[in-house]
């Protein structure tokens, strides 16, 4: 559908060689976008380019591995793309990290600042290298992918989902900012979806079996189920949508529990 296409626009998909951010990056190329593949490691990221180009065609995909906290290497991701494709269009904040589980009594100074470092400080890095040219143009899409973790407590993760529930007020803050200028901005708050980061849950099957009851729809979800999220907020289809945190999950985060 035209509302949905992305022919001609160039999108940087962070930490996009694998799960949630590699399925946002395969349909943005389905849809007809260039689409710029990074994460840590450049063979994983070539690996996905070439697989991308192989389906949808030459020239539809570039890889470039950047550290999401190194700011030069993430300066170089934005600096390549502009050689390679032109001016960005859209800009997906996916990639995060967390290096602590347990009790915030636990976590090191050095554990926290990483995950802000990392989840909230790199987003600002990335938008503020790619919102001047958006401005110039008057049009862009930016969306932080952030957690149903920012909406709830825990007492396993609870530094990641500080950092999450950051993410939802940098978004609406940078969308009340960047708004005149014809750029929308927004976040994506998945559930458990079946990625690396969630292994752990959904190899157990235990585990899985109480995320099955505590879902209303009784599965854990896909990566590709936030991928049209994700397709939604980039095209035109969600051109009056900006500033909003919208809830990828299954509904878990609806279910009364006693």
């Amino acid at each position: 559908m035209k509302m949905f296409d992305l022919s001609g626009k160039t999108a940087v998909i962070t930490g996009s060689s694998r799960g949630i951010g590699r399925a946002i990056a395969e349909a943005f190329a389905e849809a007809g976008a260039r689409v710029v593949i990074s994460s840590r490691k450049q063979d994983a990221c070539d690996a996905v380019a070439a697989e991308i180009e192989a389906k949808f065609g030459a020239g539809r995909a570039l890889a470039v591995a950047a550290s999401i906290s190194d700011k030069e290497a993430l300066q170089h991701l934005v600096d390549r793309t502009r050689e390679q494709f032109g001016p960005i269009d859209i800009l997906v904040c996916n990639a995060a990290t967390n290096p602590y589980y347990g009790p915030m009594a636990g976590i090191s100074d050095e554990q926290f600042r990483k995950i802000f470092d990392n989840n909230v400080l790199s987003n600002h890095w990335l938008i503020t290298m790619v919102a001047p040219e958006m401005a110039a143009r008057h049009s862009g899409a930016i969306i932080i992918v952030s957690s149903v973790g920012g909406l709830i407590a825990s007492d396993t993760i609870g530094a990641y989902n500080i950092s999450k529930a950051a993410d939802f007020q940098l978004v609406r803050n940078l969308a009340l900012e960047l708004g005149r200028q014809n750029i929308r901005v927004n976040a994506i708050a998945p559930g458990v979806i079946r990625t690396d980061f969630a292994r752990a849950l959904w190899e157990d099957p235990e585990a899985e079996a109480a995320l099955r009851h505590a879902v209303p729809l009784g599965r854990i979800g896909e990566p590709e189920e936030i991928a049209g999220t994700a397709l939604f907020l980039a095209s035109d289809a969600g051109r009056y949508v900006n500033g909003q945190g919208i809830v990828v999950d299954g509904g878990m985060t609806i279910r009364a529990r006693v």
